[in-house]
This record gives structure tokens, C-alpha cells and sequence, in this order.
């Protein structure tokens, strides 16, 4: 009697344990619990109407399942599906379907033990092939107990949720039968592929031969080896109660000929020769992918919609819908896609979107035009590496702390374990401007910014764009370790073509059931992300990237140029070539577009953003705003422009136009700006400022000191970090030469503190314009007379332009000039004849007149960012010279 009080005892105790143990996992997979309900959305009776901004109906939505489960938009009720092919697949699949309750025991034990054992086979039941093929598609490919389990538990909820009938025409609907132009899923398109009729008219032979291909579709292409498995099933079948054996004989004695297949057979039914005759039939004769206007627009619309009404509520009855698509916008963006040439393999997301209220106007999720339809939709969901493309915001947090684009940073390697490249692999080794470095995209001056302005800064206010970057990404993340969409990053570029606000993307804008508005989204607020001078800075970089080079010259961004109409962008690649993007910016419109392959393998290193991503981008912003007056973008107050090294650059007027003056807009600011009182007398201006950390004497001198760590031919030997969030600029690029023996800048390199935020603080984007220097006005160099005693060659000017870092003219002394297009870059003078020189150089070869003249400082625009029309103003800039 004690032994078995103790028995007793011990099974009350596993009982409990027991209890407890599902009690927990119960409380563990709640959310996926919830889930069960979405399987109502198979047999929905009603229907969701789309409408555009104006309107005008788009479409109907598709269900989708919250994990993420693709469904066939061919839904077919019971009725219309064949009863042999329903009693051919539960023969072969759950025999016991009709009398357990979601699990079968028997086989649940076989596979738990076969998982603890490490046999990745076991069965499942009907019921749990359809909880992994819909509730719990996003992990449906783990071999695990603890999914076995989590399956099990589903499924005995889905049992309780629904009829035996339901279940099994559900699985019908979601089962995966093979791959034809696009994935074969559900008894139709299995039906029309194999056998070229509906799935209510299949016969048995053909309802069995359907049955074993569900463990491994690939089956279908060895007819021979698995026709004895239809013998099997039938025999089954017959066992079972669900065929007699005369219609099982007459199934065996069919002459089955599935899709593809010469198939010979004897008077018994066996075979006497089979042969895959036409490899390509199946695909061929499956379905054609169902391609709907805006169904990347649609798929955004049904799961934003799911996640605020519910799956129920959308299918369980007639809803409109409407939403903030644009059809023009739309339909040029689909234009864009199709047009697209891209590498072999890859395809695409874009979205554009109204900068002014953050409303979407238009989205791709998918290359179209290429005969593949897949349900991912990269416009929306996809989470890709953006490479380049996060330089602009880093550059104009700099702008946004008391930098200017004329102020420069180091291009040489840098300190530390982490030790990026530019995209040639070499360096100059000087000092170059910021907006020379983003125009080239280099990465070396980037990661130094980032190291200046402070990496907790620049994560913060990527946080306030909507962008979210990994916790302890470093230095990687200032030059492109950041996943984000397509949508996303239209949205953190928004700001600059709208004076500083970042806008929560909107699709939707209300719901109508029945005449009742049961749902409203109102526009969002907006929060100011950028003060609308800094925004206007960042802008004109953008339109630097766009504009400052021609393409012989290394242009990135040339491409995206649309005629008579302003524009800004920057393109993105990242390691190995893996994304290409380009995100850009036009009155009234910001955009962008991801290219890539779905596998993220590597396109071709041939593939460069500038020519794949920048033209869609084009081509679908030029869409979207034809037919609309031409206008440019306003500067706000505070605003001015100023020529340095030939190129129209904007400034804060309560920040001066460059540290230093006349010379300093000719070599660049410093690194470090910082406040500089204003000149106490005209002569007193004469003279250079002294911007901190980097004094500079106030009379140019020859600088013969060595720098440490930067030998003039700076090209770093280490390879590229294993860490693959670094991104690889845009190829393409006229990175800047290497220097010749010239002595480079002094300048130490920035050591390499990648977690630390050193200078975040160092100026406010709030502060007062009154207490910042006036603006030294630049002379303009066609005024300063000239003291060079003679004219200087076109050679002397090629050797300016096209990379010469050191030369000697008599009379003049020894001139370095910084390789590339924008001029002297630092040097010394060692007679007045040198000056004289540049002075004629920037005579000899002009900069090309820009896109717009410059606003009065004395007549400042009081909206800004307001645009006005002024088709006029703006050249035409599609195929020609760039402008700036």
C-alpha cells in the first residue's frame, strides 16, 4: 500500500509539474494564441474597397496572416474543391483526421521522440501542418521540440475555433504544391498546373498523384520512382472507407500524364516508360503571376489596417478604404519599375511620399515586368543596410553643431582596431570639405566627422527620423550600418525639403462601413527635427551630390537629375555590393529606392547606385510631378550663399561664411569650428580667424613639419573589417587622387573613439543668431587684381584640376593644391605672385553659374521653404553640365 500511496504521490506531483509547465507556456505564446483567429480570413464573405486621394476606387485587399503567411487570392470554398482530392490528401496525410481533436497521440509521441533524438522527420497532423503553414509561418522551417509543442497547443485551439471542414479547405487553400512562374499554393493552382483543370474537377487518379507530392513537391520530376505510392494511397483509400475497390482499380488503370511528362502504361496500369519530355511545361502552364495596380501600396494598407481594426472586421464585412495613394504617382512609379535594368536576379522596393504632411503617394514592393510575382514587399518590409545614403543626415547634424560645408576634415586613415577605406582604397592624405567628401561619398572624413559630433548624438537624432540603429553599431553606423526601408528612409529625408519636420508616414485616412466612419487618421504633427536653416544647409548638399560633378568628373547623383526641377539626393552602396540606393528630395516629393537580391547575395561588382537605383528614382519623381508648375526650393532667414573654391555653397548668416575669411574660403575652414568674434576694424578682416582646436598663424608660412602616422602616398594596406555593416561608398566615384610629394597638412589625425560623443554638445541648434559672428563676405576673385605676372597655361590649369598636389612656377614659389575639382585645398605661398596665381586660375576655368542666383541677405524670404514658380530660373540639366 505505500508503494503505491508513493506512486500515487509522484504522479499527482508530474501532474502538476505538468500543469504548471503549460500554464506557463500558455502565458509564454499568448500573442501567438491570438493568431488563431486570422484563419477566419479564408472563408471571408465580405470585401475592403480601396480608394485613392481623390476617390477613385484601386482595388479590393488581399488577406494576409499576421505571421506573415502568403495566401492564395484564388480562395475556394469546400464546394469547390473535388471530394477525391479532400479524401486522397487526409488518407495520405492524417488518416486519423476525423477523430482526434488537433493532435494525433500516437503521432505526437514519434515525433517528439524522433526531434529528442535528432531525427528532423516526425508526422503532424492536418490540423498542425496548417497552424506552421499560416499562425506560425515565420518559423515553420525549425526542426525543434519547442515548435512541435507550440504547434500542438495551436492546434488544439484551432479544433476548438473551427469545424473539422473548415480546417482541412483551409489547408487546401495555403498548402505549397510546388514552384511554377511563381510558388504554387492551394488545390486550384496545383489543379490547373499538373492537370490544366479546376480543382473541383479533378479526378481520383489525379487527386492521389496530387497526395504525394505534398511531403516534397520535388517528386514530381521522378514520375517513375513514385508511382508505386499511388498504389499505396489507393489501398488506403480503400481501407479507410473512402473509396470502394472497383474505383480504385479504375484509378490504378487511368493513363495519368501530369504536366510535362510521356508517359506510357500497360493493360495492368504499370508503367512502360515514362520520360520528362518538356522540363518547362510546369511553368508554363501554371498560373501567371497575379500583378494588381499598387498591390505594394495594397499589402501596406491591409497590415497597417489589420493592426488597428483587425482581420475580422475587414473580412467579416464591406469596408472603402480610403488612402493617401496618388494614382499619377503610382502609375509612374509601376512605369519605373518595369523600366528598371537591373543586374540578373535582383529586384526592388520604392516609395515617394509628400514631404509637407508625410502622406504616401506611391509604392513598389517588387520589380515588375520580369515574369516573377513574390509577396515580399521591399518597399515596406524589408529591412536592407542603406550604405551610403546615411551621410547626408551625419553631415547635417555636423551643420546643425557650428559646421559649414567649406570647413574641412582629414581623408587619411584613421587611429584605432576599426579601419575603414575609401571605395578606391587609398587616401589623399589631406584636408578636404565636407562637401567635397560627400560629393565623393569618402569615407575616411565621414567616420572623422562622426568622431567629432559624437556618435550618442547622431543616434539620437537618427532615432527622432524614424531610422532605428542597433545598439553599440560604433563608427560603422556613420557610413551605412543602419537596416532600413525604402518608406523609412523617404520619410527621415522628408525634412529636408519641408524646413525641418519629420512626418510619420500616413496611408490611410479613414474607414467607411456601412456610411459610418469607423476609423479616422488624421495627418501627423510633424516634429522639428532640424531648425529650417540647418535643413536648408543639409538640402544644399544634397543638390551638391546631385549638381558639383559631371559625370566625367565622378558625378554620383548626376542621373537623378529631372528637367527644369531642383533636386537633391545621395546614393548608397553597401559591402560586397548588396544594396544599391538612392534617396533623394524635389519640391513637393522625397523618395527612394532600394535595389538588391532577395537572398541578399552580392550583385555584381559592375553595379553601381548611381546607374541602377539613381534613374528609378528619376524616372518615378519626374512622373509624379509632371504637369505641375516648376518650382524651386526658397532659403529661409539666415540664409546666404557664397562662392568658395568655385562652388556656390550656403551658409548661416550668424555664423559666418568660413573660419578665416578670404583665405580660409579658399583652403576651407577648420575642422573644429568655433565662434569667432567679429572684426573690430575693416584691417583687422584682412587677416585670417582663428578657429579652435587648429590655430593658424596669421601670415601664411611654409609648413616643413612631417605629420605623424600620414605619409604623403597614404593608402591603407589593412583590409577592409570583417564586419559586414560597413558600408562600400558608390562606386563610380572620382575619389580624389593620390597626392605627389607635396607636403601634406599637419593636422593630426582624429584618434579613433568610437563609443564616445565628444563634441555633441559644442554648439546648440537653438542658439540665438546674436551670438554668432557677423558673415565675412567673400570677395569675389574677378575683382582682386591680378599680380601674376603672366598668364597661367592650360597646362598648369589641367595640372590644378586633374590631381597635380605640387608644382613650382617661377616667380611664384612652391603652390600645393589639393587634387580634385574644387581647387587649392592647403599649401603655402611663398611670394604675392602665388596668390596671383589661384586668383587666375579661378579666372582661367569658372565654375558653372548656378542653379539659382542666391537670395539678398536684405530682402530674405519671410515663409521658408516656400516654392515658388520659376520654370524660368531653373536650366535644363537632364543631359548637360552639371549646375550647383
Amino acid at each position: 500500500m505505500r508503494l503505491i500511496a508513493n506512486l500515487f504521490k509522484t504522479l499527482l506531483i508530474l501532474a502538476l509539474l505538468l500543469g504548471v509547465g503549460l500554464l506557463g507556456l500558455v502565458l509564454l505564446w499568448q500573442s501567438d494564441l491570438k493568431r488563431v483567429d486570422d484563419l477566419s480570413v479564408l472563408e471571408y464573405a465580405g470585401k475592403a474597397t480601396v480608394v485613392d486621394d481623390r476617390g477613385q476606387v484601386i482595388g479590393a485587399l488581399t488577406p494576409s496572416l499576421s505571421s506573415g503567411a502568403r495566401v492564395n487570392r484564388s480562395l475556394l470554398k469546400s464546394n469547390q474543391m473535388s471530394s477525391w482530392l479532400r479524401k486522397a490528401v487526409v488518407t495520405s496525410e492524417d488518416t486519423r483526421f476525423y477523430q482526434h481533436g488537433g493532435i494525433d497521440p500516437r503521432g505526437l509521441l514519434r515525433a517528439v521522440f524522433r526531434s529528442a533524438s535528432g531525427d528532423t522527420q516526425g508526422g503532424s497532423t492536418i490540423t498542425q501542418q496548417v497552424v506552421r503553414s499560416t499562425i506560425l509561418a515565420d518559423i515553420k522551417d525549425e526542426k525543434t521540440l519547442s515548435r512541435k509543442l507550440k504547434e500542438a497547443l495551436l492546434a488544439v485551439q484551432v479544433e476548438r475555433r473551427f469545424t473539422k471542414d473548415e480546417i482541412l479547405t483551409a489547408y487546401l487553400n495555403v498548402v505549397y504544391w510546388g514552384v511554377g512562374r511563381t510558388d504554387l499554393l492551394g488545390a486550384q493552382d496545383a489543379a490547373r498546373t499538373y492537370f490544366g483543370v479546376d480543382a473541383s474537377r479533378l479526378n481520383l487518379a489525379q487527386s492521389v498523384y496530387l497526395a504525394t507530392l505534398l511531403p516534397n513537391a520535388r517528386r514530381y520530376n521522378d514520375y517513375p520512382a513514385y508511382r508505386p505510392l499511388i498504389h499505396n494511397i489507393l489501398d488506403r483509400m480503400v481501407k479507410d472507407g473512402r473509396a470502394t475497390q472497383a474505383q480504385a482499380d479504375a484509378a490504378w488503370h487511368y493513363h495519368l500524364q501530369p504536366v510535362g511528362w510521356s508517359v506510357r502504361y500497360d493493360a495492368a496500369g504499370n508503367l512502360v516508360s515514362a520520360r520528362l519530355s518538356d522540363p518547362s511545361a510546369k511553368r508554363a502552364s501554371s498560373p501567371a503571376p497575379q500583378v494588381r495596380f499598387a498591390d505594394g501600396f495594397l499589402d501596406a494598407v491591409e497590415r497597417d489596417l489589420s493592426d488597428r481594426l483587425g482581420r475580422s472586421v475587414l473580412y467579416r464585412s464591406d469596408v472603402t478604404v480610403y488612402t493617401t495613394l496618388n494614382h499619377q504617382a503610382q502609375a509612374g512609379a509601376e512605369v519605373a519599375s518595369r523600366d528598371a535594368r537591373l543586374p540578373d536576379g535582383a529586384t526592388l522596393g520604392l516609395a515617394l511620399m509628400n514631404p509637407a504632411n508625410g502622406d504616401v503617394t506611391a509604392l513598389v514592393g517588387q520589380k515588375l515586368g520580369d515574369g516573377v510575382l513574390e509577396s515580399w514587399n521591399n518597399a515596406t518590409r524589408a529591412r536592407r543596410q542603406v550604405g551610403s545614403s546615411i551621410k547626408p543626415l551625419l553631415y547635417t547634424l555636423a551643420l546643425s553643431k557650428g559646421f559649414k560645408q567649406s570647413d574641412t576634415i582629414l581623408d587619411a586613415p584613421i587611429d584605432g582596431d576599426y579601419q575603414p577605406k575609401n571605395y578606391s582604397g587609398t587616401s589623399t592624405g589631406r584636408r578636404v570639405t565636407l562637401r567635397y567628401a560627400l560629393d565623393h561619398s569618402l569615407n575616411l572624413p565621414t567616420v572623422r566627422l562622426a568622431q567629432q559630433v559624437g556618435l550618442n548624438a547622431f543616434v539620437s537624432k537618427l532615432r527622432e527620423l524614424g531610422l532605428s540603429p542597433a545598439p553599440d553599431t560604433g563608427l560603422p553606423l556613420a557610413i551605412g550600418a543602419l537596416e532600413a526601408s525604402p518608406l523609412q528612409m523617404a520619410a527621415a529625408y522628408a525634412p529636408f525639403a519641408n524646413g525641418g519636420i519629420y512626418h510619420a508616414p500616413r496611408l490611410i485616412t479613414k474607414v467607411v462601413q456601412s456610411g459610418k466612419t469607423i476609423l479616422t487618421v488624421a495627418p501627423s504633427e510633424g516634429q522639428r527635427v532640424w531648425d529650417t536653416q540647418t535643413a536648408f544647409l543639409g538640402l544644399d548638399m544634397l543638390r551638391g551630390v546631385v549638381n558639383d560633378l559631371t559625370p566625367a568628373e565622378g558625378g554620383l547623383g548626376w542621373r537623378a537629375r529631372i528637367n527644369g526641377r531642383e533636386v537633391g539626393g545621395k546614393t548608397g552602396t553597401t559591402n560586397d555590393v548588396r544594396d544599391l540606393w538612392f534617396a533623394g528630395v524635389t519640391p513637393g516629393l522625397s523618395g527612394a529606392v532600394w535595389v538588391g537580391r532577395s537572398d541578399n547575395t552580392a550583385l555584381p561588382q559592375t553595379a553601381y547606385s548611381g546607374e541602377v537605383a539613381a534613374p528609378v528614382w528619376q524616372e518615378a519623381a519626374a512622373a509624379a510631378v509632371n504637369g505641375q508648375a516648376a518650382v524651386q526650393f526658397s532659403a529661409p532667414q539666415g540664409v546666404t550663399f557664397q562662392q568658395v573654391r568655385g562652388v556656390q555653397m550656403a551658409f548661416k548668416t550668424d555664423s559666418g561664411t568660413s573660419n578665416g575669411g578670404f583665405l580660409s574660403s579658399l583652403f576651407g575652414g577648420r575642422s573644429a569650428p568655433e565662434p569667432v568674434p567679429p572684426s573690430e576694424s575693416p584691417a583687422e578682416s584682412q587677416a585670417p580667424a582663428v578657429t579652435a582646436p587648429d590655430p593658424v598663424p596669421t601670415e601664411p608660412e611654409v609648413d616643413q613639419s612631417t605629420p605623424d602616422a600620414l605619409p604623403t602616398d597614404a593608402v591603407p594596406t589593412d583590409a577592409l573589417p570583417s564586419d559586414d555593416a560597413t558600408s562600400t561608398p558608390d562606386s563610380g566615384a572620382d575619389v580624389t587622387p593620390e597626392p605627389s610629394t607635396a607636403q601634406p597638412d599637419t593636422a593630426q589625425p582624429v584618434p579613433d573613439q568610437s563609443a564616445a560623443d565628444q563634441n555633441s554638445g559644442s554648439t546648440d541648434d537653438s542658439q540665438s543668431s546674436d551670438s554668432q559672428p557677423s558673415p565675412q563676405v567673400v570677395p569675389d576673385p574677378a575683382t582682386v587684381p591680378d599680380s601674376s605676372p603672366q598668364p597661367v597655361s592650360p597646362r598648369h590649369l589641367d595640372a590644378c584640376r586633374h590631381g597635380a598636389s605640387g608644382f613650382q612656377f617661377p616667380g611664384f614659389g612652391s603652390v600645393s593644391v589639393h587634387p580634385g575639382r574644387f581647387g587649392v585645398a592647403a599649401g603655402a605661398f611663398r611670394s604675392d605672385a602665388a596668390a596671383g596665381f589661384v586668383r587666375s586660375v579661378q579666372r582661367w576655368y569658372p565654375r558653372h553659374p548656378p542653379t539659382s542666383a542666391p537670395p539678398s541677405l536684405s530682402t530674405p524670404d519671410p515663409a521658408p521653404y516656400n516654392v515658388v514658380p520659376d520654370s524660368s530660373s531653373i536650366p535644363d540639366t537632364s543631359g548637360g553640365s552639371p549646375s550647383n
